[in-house]
């Protein structure tokens, strides 16, 4: 259960203590006002405390999911390290969710390394330790919140239908009821093909009905299927506007279809069950994160990997929704 720490750090940011010092980053041409790394704080407890007497923050991501997250073939790790040598370095990874997991783990004052575990290990919780955090486009569902914390989300996302680019048999995602689609596996994309996923405070409305699912380990082996030809193994391919857009500009065969079926809220994950109680780390993640947005450090990260801002609507979501911190 959550100790006396947890509930002093909650108390302080429900009384809407904030701070932001001024700054500078440059992102791809972007000049963004940002929040300066604070001065080194006093050693926390429960898993924040871990982190930062280990001095590392080991983060779970996707190793192909661009432009979130990629890993590069041929890049040595970075030396020295305090990464095990079963992770990796930062300079080995590139992407959208590689660049919040560094700033937010250079806010902790420790060093980010990364691990790749299949998706499945990721979404079910139970992690046995293995990682603290997960920063890899995860949306906050109602189900995941059995097993896993959310963050103050960083970006805001939604789920768009992508077919065949000389497809003329489908005018709107709605057509595509009782078709083949295929998205990832285990994902939120799946469950809202399914009519079971939920989301807190909003009401999805389901306009493909009875679609035959094909599942896969990521978006991106759907979209590559999908280009092979219309209807030649997929009708459709369920995933995040970016990816598909990625997906069309590295020359796969593919076109978005309509507006995206659903909006979502993109967030950091910790594990529920952890030995070690997460919560004062998820309240020290959601203050960094809320920090980064008032500094316009993620709308400027999200123009500059998608050209428009996904982090603003992120910033304004009521994390009280998901009644994760215990009454006090």
């Amino acid at each position: 259960p959550p100790g006396p720490a947890t509930m002093s750090i909650l108390i302080a940011l429900l009384r809407g203590s904030r701070r932001v010092l001024p700054g500078l980053l440059l992102l791809g041409g972007i000049v963004a006002c940002a929040p300066e790394a604070p001065a080194p704080a006093a050693t926390g407890s429960g898993q924040l405390g871990e982190v930062q007497r280990r001095g590392t923050l080991m983060i779970a991501t996707d190793p192909a999911f661009p432009p979130q997250s990629e890993l590069l073939a041929d890049v040595a790790p970075a030396r020295p390290t305090r990464c095990a040598t079963n992770a990796y370095t930062a300079n080995q990874l590139r992407g959208l969710d590689i660049d919040v997991a560094v700033e937010v783990s250079r806010r902790l004052g420790v060093e980010p390394c990364f691990v790749t575990p299949p998706w499945a290990q990721i979404v079910s919780g139970n992690w046995n330790g293995r990682w603290d955090v997960h920063v890899g486009s995860m949306s906050i569902t109602g189900e995941r919140l059995q097993w896993l914390y959310f963050t103050q989300p960083y970006l805001s996302g939604g789920a768009q239908m992508f077919v065949y680019r000389d497809s003329t048999r489908f005018q709107s995602p709605a057509d595509l009821s009782g078709r083949r689609i295929g998205t990832c596996a285990g994902c939120a994309y799946e469950n809202y093909l399914n009519g079971t996923l939920t989301m807190p405070g909003q009401t999805l409305k389901f306009v493909v009905r009875d679609a035959t699912v094909v599942g896969y380990d990521t978006d991106t082996s759907a979209l590559a299927d999908l280009a092979q030809g219309d209807g030649a193994r997929l009708d459709a391919v369920l995933t995040d506007p970016d990816t598909g857009r990625k997906a069309i500009a590295d020359g796969l065969a593919v076109k978005p279809l309509g507006a995206p079926v659903y909006r979502d809220y993109v967030s950091i994950s910790l594990d529920r069950h952890s030995s070690a109680d997460a919560l004062p780390l998820v309240i020290r993640l959601s203050q960094i994160i809320r920090d980064l947005h008032s500094a316009g450090f993620l709308s400027a990260l999200s123009l500059r990997y998608s050209q428009y801002d996904a982090a603003a609507p992120a910033s304004q979501y009521d994390l009280a929704l998901l009644a994760q911190y215990p009454p006090h």
